[in-house]
């Protein structure tokens, strides 16, 4: 009935235009001409596009890997109704889910969701928001697009934060019964405790072990507020990929864990990205995370070879005392010879340094492989590549820098891991 009743309308409609274009379909088959006649009013029925107003709402940010959702509200101020296919277009690295059937009378507006499972760091832009309405018989449609601008920052996953609980159980450690080694200048007292094999018997308080019924141990903290500078060098050398990702993400990683870590030992964290500019930089945060994750979604990495001068120049001006500065960078001989080397004392004579270098688990499959000569010649090339790293460790070990080489697994770890012997030790 519905379907009756439409057509009769569309006919009444379509009368005046019949006999006014009807000696111009003489020549046409009268099918295909009433066919063309409901086409032309289908279309003019069908509900506007360009009046359509929109506005969004939703997530601004996203971790990678995680799954996020933008709203988009669709109001119709026009007289008929609109039934349309809605594509609300982002990038493809956006992984959005962005075809939407809607249907929206005149003067009420629809809330359409669009669900975001970013690939890619950085900043994930909204294109255009197409919409194709259809006339009420499905033959025509009338399709227009709008510009309704949005931007979601897709952050750094932070893997390595399972790490932490681990790491931070041993600073406590460290705060406590194992700082007792550190006695001094620059110590403070903590807590006491009841005295375990093993401690210094110096540490024991008279006093206190009288009132109660064990023996009480004083415990002491390192001092505290010392400064930590991340480096994260984004020239050439942090563009090749290991894996599935670019050698920088495995290093932002690193750095991520590092930062918690040292922030909760209560030292201050800064981050400088370098490559010939500075291309972001994180000074006394007091929401340090947040700040280190927003300042890395954009980064990318630059296929130029990093000026090394410019970059501890920049780490000297903008660190005036003493520091620890983790530069996280690649070990390869040729950037490091003609780049950091020369240069290399201007930096260790003012601050602690250490590097920490991604390392390609490939190569070690490489260097073992000896099924046939191809396998030979390529493990003969990979070991060459490691001697070349165990070169250049040793030679900045020479130099008093604390070189970390790693997997990108391994590597968040095992950089915290110095971290805390050097706190342990008391070079911090």
């Amino acid at each position: 009935m519905a379907v009756t009743g439409r057509l009769g309308l569309l006919a009444l409609l379509a009368a005046p235009v019949v006999g006014f274009l009807l000696p111009s379909w003489a020549g046409i088959g009268l099918a295909a001409a009433v066919l063309l006649l409901l086409v032309v009013l289908d279309l003019l029925l069908a509900g506007s596009v360009r009046k359509l107003h929109f506005a969004r709402s939703g997530a601004t940010s996203v971790r990678l890997g995680e799954e996020c959702e933008v709203t988009l509200t669709v109001a119709n101020p026009g007289v008929r109704p609109v039934r349309a296919w809605l594509r609300d277009a982002w990038p493809p690295s956006a992984g959005a889910d962005d075809r939407h059937r809607l249907t929206l009378p005149p003067g009420e507006r629809r809330v359409v969701t669009t669900r975001l499972l970013p690939t890619r760091r950085g900043d994930r832009i909204a294109a255009r928001v197409t919409v194709r309405s259809t006339g009420p018989l499905g033959l025509a449609a009338r399709q227009g697009s709008h510009d309704v601008p949005w931007t979601v920052r897709v952050l750094p996953p932070f893997h390595s934060r399972k790490h932490l609980p681990s790491r931070l159980a041993r600073l406590q450690q460290l705060d406590g019964r194992n700082a007792v080694l550190i006695r001094g200048q620059g110590t403070e007292f903590d807590s006491l405790r009841e005295y375990v094999i093993g401690d210094d018997v110096r540490s024991i308080d008279w006093r206190a072990s009288a009132r109660a019924s064990d023996v009480m141990v004083r415990t002491w903290r390192p001092e505290r507020d010392r400064h930590v500078v991340l480096v994260l060098d984004t020239g050439r050398v942090s563009a090749g990929r290991v894996g599935d990702a670019p050698r920088l993400d495995a290093a932002m990683d690193a750095a991520l864990l590092l930062a918690v870590l040292a922030a909760r030992a209560g030292d201050r964290v800064d981050l400088l990205a370098y490559d010939r500019q500075v291309h972001a930089a994180v000074q006394g945060s007091t929401e340090l995370l947040p700040a280190l994750v927003n300042a890395m979604a954009p980064l990318e990495s630059s296929l130029v070879e990093t000026d090394a001068r410019g970059m501890v120049a920049e780490v000297l001006r903008r660190t005036r005392r003493r520091a620890l500065v983790v530069l996280l960078t690649g070990l390869d001989a040729a950037p490091l010879e003609e780049g950091l080397f020369p240069i290399l004392s201007k930096l260790t004579s003012r601050h602690q340094l250490m590097i920490a270098s991604v390392a390609d688990p490939r190569v070690a499959e490489m260097a073992a492989g000896r099924g046939d000569a191809e396998a030979v010649y390529d493990a003969a090339a990979a070991e060459r590549v490691l001697a070349e790293r165990r070169q250049v460790t040793a030679r900045l070990a020479r130099h008093g820098v604390e070189v970390v080489d790693a997997v990108p697994e391994e590597l968040p770890p095992r950089l915290a891991d110095r971290y805390l012997a050097l706190k342990a030790a008391g070079r911090l």
